[in-house]
């Protein structure tokens, strides 16, 4: 698999549902441990709540976990793992944090408010798509630094770092697919004197 769907970065968002508040965190992660850390800290942030709903999908090892925390089984964290599974995204945890205001909701009450509340918190936490790019660097002379920036962007790259002596070091990643033509317009514009040299490959956020 060379693209996946992730959340962009850490966010949350509530609802009040028959005075219950339900707080929808959304965080991406890359491992078990990360999420299981996240889940320890809003459970230590929000203490005093009745309930601190869970789910996690990890993409190494195709790992998915959930936790009811004590509401009726299947209320709870199997809808906050469907919220996620729905959109099709992994390396995400959520938590859903309840303050319970008196009134019983029901099983399907619990049901469409941990939904909802996991949901405002994807939606906070924003969808990106990751795929895998090479690493690459190269090293050229000024004259040719300045045909570089557009000629990466043009293969959906992007430069990672610049290093500025006697000729100019340059690192930058693009899909992996895309690098044979890069080098090939690489070699045109300059003669056959310059190539990039992939170091490595990662996962990189899809321009």
């Amino acid at each position: 698999m060379n693209t996946y769907k992730t959340v962009k970065q850490f966010a949350f968002d509530e609802l009040v549902e028959k005075r219950s508040r339900f707080i929808g965190y959304c965080k991406p992660v890359s491992t078990q441990d990360e999420a299981i850390d996240f889940i320890n800290e809003i459970k230590t942030k929000h203490w005093d709540a009745r309930h601190n709903v869970y789910a996690y999908v990890i993409r190494e090892g195709n790992v998915s976990r959930y936790s009811d925390d004590n509401e009726p089984q299947g209320t709870a964290g199997i809808p906050v793992l469907d919220a996620i599974r729905k959109r099709g995204i992994t390396d995400c945890v959520v938590v859903v944090t309840r303050y319970f205001g008196g009134v019983l909701l029901g099983a399907g009450g619990l049901v469409r408010a941990y939904s909802a509340a996991a949901k405002l918190g994807i939606d906070a936490a924003g969808e990106i798509e990751m795929e895998m790019c090479s690493v690459c660097t190269l090293r050229c002379s000024y004259t040719m630094y300045g045909k570089i920036p557009a000629l990466v962007a043009k293969f959906n790259g992007s430069i990672d770092d610049s290093d500025f002596a006697d000729d100019v070091s340059i690192r930058f990643h693009l899909p992996e697919d895309d690098l044979p033509a890069f080098n090939k317009a690489l070699s045109e514009d300059s003669s056959g004197k310059y190539a990039a040299e992939e170091v490595s490959k990662d996962f990189f956020e899809k321009i």
